[in-house]
């Protein structure tokens, strides 16, 4: 059945490639696995054993690593600002 101007199964097709897209990015963010690095990947400090044994496959230094993750929250999470129900107060 052909709907609109969308040839058989393009809906399908991008839903497809929506979840293809989701299960790839949620395998990036699953965490570091392997063994850890004794130095940062990126500023080449010392890693401390404690957080090596801690944090099996750790690839980044304390520092580095709440920097990145600063990145990543102000890039995601909820627009709380357009929803109405917060102003509701």
């Amino acid at each position: 059945m052909a709907g609109g101007w969308s040839r058989d199964g393009a809906v399908s097709e991008q839903i497809e490639a929506s979840i293809s897209d989701e299960l790839q990015r949620m395998r990036a963010r699953k965490g570091p696995t392997g063994e850890s690095l004794t130095h940062c990947a990126e500023c080449d400090e010392p890693i401390p054993e404690k957080r090596r044994q801690a944090i099996p496959g750790v690839k980044l230094c304390i520092d580095c690593q709440q920097e990145r993750d600063g990145v990543q929250k102000a890039r995601g999470g909820i627009n709380r600002r357009g929803s109405k129900d917060s102003q509701l107060k």
